[in-house]
């Protein structure tokens, strides 16, 4: 069994190179592929109108949709950035969707699997955006926008997260929250910790036992990813220097 961890792709304009280099990268794991992970952010900006008005990220959708015909299992946690992600996924990818972390039992580890948006339990003006943004009368509200309303919202929401990324890197240290956090994880009996959101690759054990820490960094500039097979976990690099075609 083999399955594959990725997140934070923020997809804009079919383009751009990370999006090309990941239509590549999911064309390569056609029938290679038990489940593939989407750990949030896959997209820069989706919310599930009922009809798409973001077309530009159809080909993805196609590629997906061909490694689910292909036998892969898609399983979908929902970011900061992709959320209320509508029946594309529910219906037509077959998608299972997470709205915050799951247990997984793979390959005979149990390990948490999250976005990573909740690991941080000081950032509290996020957690009361989050709690906002994800009530039912906002997703209700989802399915009545007018579709011109979704580049609008995209474009804001994007100024406020360019903005926002570099001073909370500045404030805090990711490396140090993520690794605190598995440590608690790994008191209750955990065997791993998967997380994306935070753009840090980083792959360690904690000290002393066989817990897997496995931080995704992203598929904007440093194009990691996570694997996993014959019960463990990796991170690895996608090769993004050669020709794109």
């Amino acid at each position: 069994m083999r399955a594959i961890f990725i997140a934070d792709a923020h997809l804009v304009s079919s383009e751009d190179t990370n999006y090309r280099l990941l239509l590549r990268f999911l064309r390569e794991l056609e029938g290679e592929l038990d489940t593939l992970y989407i750990l949030g952010d896959l997209f820069d900006f989706w919310l599930g109108f009922p009809a798409q008005p973001l077309t530009q990220y159809d080909t993805v959708i196609e590629a997906l949709e061909r490694l689910v015909v292909r036998g892969c299992r898609l399983v979908y946690f929902e970011g900061n950035h992709d959320f209320h992600l509508g029946t594309i996924f529910s219906q037509r990818l077959n998608a299972r969707i997470h709205t915050g972390p799951s247990v997984e039992y793979l390959q005979g580890k149990r390990l948490y699997v999250c976005h990573g948006d909740q690991i941080n339990r000081e950032d509290h003006f996020y957690h009361l955006l989050r709690f906002l943004l994800r009530t039912n009368l906002v997703a209700a509200g989802v399915r009545h926008f007018p579709p011109v309303w979704a580049q609008r919202i995209r474009e804001h929401l994007q100024k406020r997260s360019q903005t926002g990324y570099g001073v909370k890197t500045a404030r805090w240290d990711y490396r140090r929250i993520i690794l605190d956090f598995a440590g608690s994880l790994q008191r209750e009996g955990y065997d791993g910790l998967v997380t994306g959101h935070f753009h840090l690759a980083l792959r360690e054990d904690i000290q002393e036992t066989s817990f897997a820490v496995l931080s995704l960094g992203d598929w904007m500039e440093q194009f990691t990813y996570g694997e996993m097979l014959d019960g463990e976990l990796r991170l690895l690099t996608y090769p993004a220097d050669s020709a794109i075609s």
